[in-house]
C-alpha cells in the first residue's frame, strides 16, 4: 500500500514536470511568434546599388513635314508627296516598314485677321479671313544600324523634311540590363548585411522587407536640334558624326533582415 502511494506520487510529479516543460516550450514559441507579428523582432536594414553599362544598338529620331496651300486637298497632297518620298528613301536604306511610325497628323485652317474698313476712317473691329490650310505630319524612325544615323538625317532633310528632332541612342533589350543592375544591387546589399551582422555580433535570420527605389536608365542623346530646313541653307549637306557612347542602367535596393 505504501509502495503504491509512492508510485502514484512519483507518477504525479513526473506528469507535473512534463506539463511544466510543455507549457514553457509553448510559451516561448508563442512569444517568438507574437514578437515577429508585432514587428518587435530585432532587424537591420541595408541598401545596395547596382550599375550596368551597355552600348546602344538602336537610334531613333523623328522628322516633320509641314505644307500649306489655299485648299485643304492641295496641302495634303504636298505633305503626302514629301512624306512618301522620305519613307521610300528610308526603305531603300534598309529601314523596315514597322520601324517608321506616324506620331502626329494634323490638318487645320489658317486665318489672317484684318481690320474692317468703314465708310469714314478705319473701324476698330477686325475680321477673320481664311488664308488656307496647313498640314503637319510627324514620323518617328527607329534605326537599327546606329552607324547610319547621321547619313539618314541628312537624307531625310534633303527630301523635304521641314524639321528633325533630337536623336536618341537606346538599347533594344532594356529589361536584360535592368535585371542585371538589380542583381548587382541585391548582391551589394547582401554583402553589406553580412558585414554589418559580423560587426554587431548577430546572425542574419531571414529577409523581412525589400524595396527597390527608382533607378532607371540614362540615355545618350546627340544634340541635333536643327532649325527648319526652309531657313537652313546647306545644313543638310553635311553628314554629322554620331558617337553612340554608353547607356547606364542603375538599381537601388533596400533589404531588411531579422537578426538574432
Amino acid at each position: 500500500m505504501v509502495f503504491q502511494e509512492k508510485y502514484m506520487r512519483m507518477l504525479f510529479a513526473l506528469v507535473l514536470i512534463m506539463g511544466i516543460v510543455a507549457l514553457y516550450a509553448y510559451t516561448q514559441r508563442t512569444l517568438k511568434e507574437a514578437q515577429y507579428l508585432t514587428g518587435n523582432a530585432a532587424t537591420i536594414s541595408v541598401s545596395g546599388e547596382g550599375e550596368v553599362l551597355a552600348r546602344p544598338d538602336i537610334a531613333s529620331f523623328s522628322f516633320s513635314v509641314r505644307a500649306e496651300a489655299t485648299e485643304a486637298a492641295a496641302a495634303q497632297a504636298q505633305s503626302a508627296e514629301a512624306v512618301n518620298a522620305i519613307l521610300a528613301y528610308l526603305k531603300d536604306e534598309g529601314i523596315a516598314e514597322e520601324d517608321a511610325k506616324t506620331q502626329k497628323y494634323q490638318l487645320r485652317p489658317q486665318y489672317d485677321y484684318v481690320r474692317a474698313t468703314c465708310a469714314v476712317g478705319t473701324c476698330s473691329d477686325s475680321k477673320r479671313v481664311l488664308r488656307g490650310y496647313e498640314v503637319n505630319q510627324s514620323v518617328i524612325v527607329k534605326v537599327r544600324d546606329t552607324g547610319a544615323a547621321g547619313a539618314l538625317l541628312a537624307g531625310v532633310g534633303e527630301r523635304g523634311a521641314t524639321s528633325i528632332s533630337e536623336l536618341n541612342f537606346t538599347v533594344d533589350e532594356e529589361d536584360v540590363h535592368v535585371v542585371a543592375a538589380r542583381e548587382k544591387a541585391i548582391a551589394d546589399a547582401k554583402d553589406k548585411a553580412q558585414e554589418l551582422a559580423d560587426d554587431l555580433g548577430v546572425q542574419l535570420v531571414r529577409i523581412v522587407g525589400f524595396n527597390e527605389a527608382g533607378g532607371g536608365r540614362i540615355d545618350y542623346m546627340a544634340e541635333t536640334r536643327m532649325m527648319p530646313f526652309d531657313d537652313a541653307v546647306g545644313v543638310v549637306a553635311m553628314v554629322p558624326e554620331m558617337p553612340v557612347g554608353e547607356n547606364t542602367f542603375t538599381s537601388n535596393v533596400s533589404i531588411t533582415y531579422e537578426v538574432k
